[in-house]
């Protein structure tokens, strides 16, 4: 049997402030500093506004009680927002994309539970002339992982048998995760085999995702654990940072090497 584990911690980066250019400093990386509105107040929510500030963002938050239907998105209350965050419901992220949509507002999305919708939400991104940025899982580990899975995918067309299995917090409301239905497109794509998906809800769990690919020789194990919220948080961060200024479509997955 080969297993091969990745996992991800929370690392705190340092933050260098250069005076006369109102520009923050990380290593290999710089950017301005922004206002950020975040929709949705739960866990990484929360974390999603904290890694924000300690980059040097300013962030004003809203809850779903703050936000009905998108009624807090027109282009007169987003003026002055440089990116728009949202971690919040599958129902309400199609209503806050929508109003972002009308108001020309730049948005990173981090919801899932929603990509059913996705090729009319696309059509209406580009429509709007504004710039989108979504991920399953905006990890900067998960996303290696995809990478790994789309080259294990060639077992496939040689006999193995494969699965996929994800873990989660009972709080979770998507079912199975976006990270899991990615994960199977990924596969599909480059073998043409669609693995069946295992979902289980229990306890804490922040999110574990298992591939599983079979022979009768031998066994290959693919496994990502997350250990805290927090690598979402900050992938977010990073996220809106790179978009900021741009406009177009964009899929995490696809150019986070470049952030």
């Amino acid at each position: 049997m080969t297993y091969v584990t990745l996992r991800t911690a929370a690392k705190a980066g340092k933050l260098f402030f250069l005076a006369k250019r109102r520009t923050w400093a990380v290593p290999e990386l710089q950017y301005c500093a922004m206002n950020l509105l975040l929709l949705g107040k739960g866990k990484t929510g929360s974390l999603v506004a904290e890694a924000a500030r300690e980059r040097g963002h300013q962030v004003r938050a809203l809850g779903g009680s703050d936000n009905p239907g998108g009624a807090a998105l027109s282009r007169e209350k987003l003026h002055g927002v440089d990116v728009v965050i949202d971690f919040t419901t599958p129902k309400a992220a199609i209503e806050n994309i929508s109003a972002c949509a009308r108001a020309g507002a730049t948005m990173v999305v981090g919801t899932t539970g929603w990509y059913g919708e996705l090729p009319r939400i696309r059509g209406l991104v580009e429509q709007s002339g504004i710039g989108f940025l979504y991920a399953s899982n905006f990890s900067v580990g998960v996303n290696v992982f995809f990478d790994i899975a789309q080259a294990a995918a060639a077992a496939l067309a040689q006999g193995y048998s494969g699965a996929i299995e994800e873990r989660h917090h009972v709080q979770k409301k998507d079912k199975p995760s976006g990270t899991a239905v990615v994960l199977q497109k990924i596969l599909k794509e480059k073998s043409g085999s669609e693995l069946e998906i295992t979902s289980v809800r229990e306890g804490d769990i922040v999110g574990t995702h298992i591939l599983t690919l079979s022979s009768a020789a031998d066994t290959l194990t693919l496994a990502h654990e997350a250990h805290s919220r927090r690598g979402f948080a900050e992938g977010a961060v990073r996220a809106a940072e790179w978009l900021a200024g741009k406009k177009g479509f964009f899929d995490f997955k696809d150019v986070w090497r470049r952030m």
